[in-house]
């Protein structure tokens, strides 16, 4: 059956339970002791999952208001990022991943509290902190700026400007051990956002998919689980410091090749049917959020899906095949409560998707030459 968030983490702290007396303790373990912020919230669980199984002593600190009774296996700190952190003093860890930082005072806050004790500081950013996406980036392309840099209300528009001060703030309070991650769109079991697990229960729903753009269109994506993987490998290298974009290869998948696995997983009688991109602009239809990981490959934002990944595939990124992320997605979409498996957070209901299908077959055809 598919995991849950607390089944993907029960798995492996079961057996920690099952052998800890003959274990070292927490603060016995040097070299061993991981401190997540955050924690609970979908890459948070597969860290969690992946740091056990290599043998951490995991420790989770957020507001206790998704898993109020704590994680088995995995002490859990209460506070807040916005100044209450007084569960951290006093405490050593020997790494510390971020995954709830937005805002760069309350970076600074944990990252300079933490400094004096932990040896890597490895901060979840986004490829959002670009500048631009007329052409394609690196880990040196210009990020966005804010004309108030002490803003701190989280939008569309302050998001990845945010992020990158994030990324400075901890940098700032652990020079030379600060690594930052610049995911792409994360997938997998367990996304709250629906952004990629669109695609997938759309195929199994079954009948004419409205397909965007053409199948050569290029997309970029990370499976949840090859990015903690590769976060914990990262954080047992040598590597002190530096950036790293993680997301899957320029031009190794496109919509085609996503499109055709959604409709194989789910063993249905799917077709699809490939509508321009002048067409679904002319509808109304929003490239990334009406059409998920999508985004035509021309304009400002046409180099999206071609960001840049030799530094870390350099340090050792994998990436398993599509039709796996595919697969288990949808397997886990399956076991969700009717609620969530019939209202998706992204992408076209329905009834929309129907109207702009008609729409196309509709429109009238090209003349001769």
């Amino acid at each position: 059956m598919p995991m849950t968030r607390r089944d993907a983490i029960k798995l492996t702290s079961a057996a920690a339970l099952a052998t800890a007396s003959s274990t070292l303790s927490a603060a016995e373990t040097p070299g061993k002791r991981l401190l997540i912020l955050g924690g609970t919230s979908f890459l948070g669980p597969h860290l969690t999952q992946a740091a056990q199984a290599r043998g951490w002593q995991v420790t989770h600190f957020n507001r206790g208001r998704r898993d109020p009774d704590g994680v088995p296996g995995v002490e859990t700190l209460i506070g807040d990022r916005n100044g209450q952190l007084s569960a951290l003093e006093g405490r050593t860890w020997d790494a510390v991943i971020d995954t709830s930082g937005y805002v760069p005072r309350h970076v600074a806050l944990s990252a300079g509290l933490l400094a004096p004790s932990v040896r890597k500081y490895v901060f979840i950013s986004s490829i959002s902190v670009y500048k631009g996406f007329a052409t394609p980036n690196d880990e040196s392309s210009p990020v966005g700026t804010l004309a108030d840099p002490s803003v701190e209300e989280v939008n569309g528009e302050t998001y990845g400007p945010l992020k990158a001060l994030c990324e400075r703030a901890a940098e700032t309070a652990l020079p030379g051990r600060a690594i930052s991650i610049r995911p792409g769109l994360i997938v997998g079991p367990l996304d709250p956002t629906d952004r990629f697990t669109y695609w997938p229960a759309r195929a199994d729903r079954g009948g004419e998919i409205l397909a965007p753009g053409t199948p050569a269109d290029p997309i970029q994506v990370i499976d949840v689980r090859d990015l903690a993987e590769w976060t914990l490998r990262l954080v047992e290298s040598d590597t002190k410091a530096g950036v790293f974009n993680v997301v899957s290869p320029p031009r190794q998948l496109t919509m085609g090749r996503l499109l055709d696995a959604c409709v194989q997983a789910a063993g249905s009688r799917a077709t699809l049917t490939w509508v321009d991109a002048a067409f679904l602009e002319a509808q109304k239809v929003s490239p990334w959020s009406d059409m998920p990981v999508w985004v035509p490959p021309v304009g400002e934002e046409g180099a999206l899906s071609l960001t840049s990944v030799q530094r870390a595939v350099d340090a050792g990124l994998t990436f398993r095949p599509l039709a796996d992320t595919v697969r288990d997605t949808l397997a886990w979409h399956r076991e969700r409560p009717e609620e969530r498996r019939t209202k998706l957070r992204a992408g076209l209901d329905a009834e929309r998707e129907r109207a702009v299908l008609e729409a196309w077959h509709k429109r009238p055809s090209p003349g001769p030459g």
